[in-house]
């Protein structure tokens, strides 16, 4: 969910000890996910958001410097310690000041959590700068009919949400289950508008390999990550990389003329694009991801295999580094969808996978033709290089459990019309 953001003056820890800190602070028993929208409010509207989110500012700031001085991180504590003083000094209600003196305490928290980490590290109290305000299910209220309800520093407002009409927008999925419930959402105002970051949560479901147990078969979907297309399946989806690269390449163009300007609007109008940009292929991302878990549903896959990622700086230049980025972003996404779904993402070496026969194993520079052509030297086989690629991770994934001494059942990989494995050969769907 959105967090609200804090300034605590520190050194950021060695990168191994802070990704600790980092699970260890949001590992639970519940799914959560994040549906952003926009209220649609009106001027007045806005004035008390406005003051609201002042008000939460000085009252985090005033519990943070009271855990701060009494050494106290315990959130009910530091609410004994804080609430009547940010009644008196904020115009904030009941709620609100409790909410207040929570996220103190976890920024306090994470600050001890660090300095455990490493003591040579320097902090201080944290400073609650960001135009945020927290909500939970007590200060705001959700209707059926696409309206929220808000607690202001005065009256409560109630305004429409701007909703995607289209009900497969991403937002309806949370909206519209009853298995995802409510919980702490965050109001920011950036640039002028607002945004309502809703926190929604969920019991994790068991993985579908320990729902199933050792003894059952494995299905395993294969994807390649790639240029020409961003993705593509054991099961022959193909998810372009075409206009990605174009806007890319448009985009670069663009920046290179207004750097060589290098004036102070150029500047502005680079940061802008740069963020239109992101947004537009995280889009993209989004849609690729959902297509991927798509496929590995309609396919009964309980496994999604990737290429190490560690592996494309060594094959991929340097003018590629946009590629690797998407291609990060891409994984990321697919690995926080699948969980959802127990579906477990798995990664294997992809070395020599654009160059072996799926056919006939035969490994060799000269299969691949072109960038999207293979064609087997020995047995002629001929298929899409990114096709190939795809099967081969897959196929790597499931000779990895053959090698598993726990292993009592048959792995398969997926393919557009059937399974294959190592010891039944293929299976038709059909």
């Amino acid at each position: 969910m959105g967090g609200e953001e804090t300034n605590t003056h520190c050194h950021k820890p060695p990168i191994t000890k802070y990704l600790i800190y980092l699970l260890k602070t949001v590992a639970d028993d519940y799914l959560r996910r994040t549906a952003i929208t926009r209220p649609i409010l009106t001027t007045e509207q806005q004035d008390l958001l406005d003051a609201t989110i002042n008000e939460w500012q000085d009252a985090c700031n005033i519990s943070s410097r009271i855990g701060w001085q009494t050494g106290e991180t315990r959130k009910t504590y530091l609410q004994d310690l804080a609430y009547d003083e940010v009644l008196e000094e904020t115009r904030l209600g009941s709620q609100h000041a409790i909410l207040a003196t929570h996220q103190a305490a976890a920024a306090l928290s994470g600050v001890e959590e660090i300095k455990e980490l490493d003591e040579k590290y320097k902090t201080s109290c944290p400073e609650f700068t960001a135009t945020t305000v927290k909500y939970d299910t007590r200060t705001m209220t959700l209707f059926d009919d696409e309206t929220v309800s808000l607690t202001t520093v005065d009256d409560r407002i109630r305004c429409d949400l701007a909703l995607p009409d289209d009900e497969d927008g991403y937002q309806h999925q949370y909206l519209n289950d009853e298995d995802w419930e409510l919980t702490e959402s965050t109001l920011s105002r950036r640039d002028g508008d607002y945004y309502l970051h809703l926190g929604f949560r969920k019991p994790k479901p068991e993985k579908q390999v320990e729902q199933q147990g050792d003894d059952e078969d494995r299905t395993v979907l294969g994807v390649d990550l790639g240029i020409v297309n961003i993705a593509t399946t054991s099961t022959a989806y193909f998810a372009s990389g075409r206009e990605v690269r174009h806007r890319h390449r448009e985009f670069e163009r663009i920046r290179s003329s207004l750097q060589q300007t290098g004036t102070q609007s150029a500047h502005r109008t680079i940061q802008q694009m740069s963020g239109r940009e992101s947004r537009y292929v995280r889009d993209v991302l989004h849609r690729v991801a959902n297509d991927i878990i798509e496929e590995a549903l309609n396919h009964d896959c309980e496994y999604i295999a990737f290429e190490n990622l560690t592996h494309i700086r060594d094959r991929v230049p340097p003018v590629k580094e946009f590629h690797q980025w998407a291609h990060r972003q891409l994984v990321d996404l697919v690995e926080y969808k699948s969980e959802t779904e127990g579906i477990c993402v798995e990664y294997v070496d992809p070395e020599n996978t654009s160059r072996r026969c799926p056919e006939c194993g035969h490994t060799s520079k000269g299969n691949r033709v072109t960038q999207a052509e293979f064609e087997c030297e020995r047995c002629d086989t001929t298929a899409n290089a990114d096709y190939v690629g795809a099967k081969n991770i897959g196929w790597r994934y499931v000779r990895r459990g053959l090698q598993s001494s726990r292993r009592t059942g048959d792995s398969q990989l997926a393919l557009k019309s059937g399974t294959v494995t190592p010891n039944r050969g293929f299976v038709s769907s059909d």
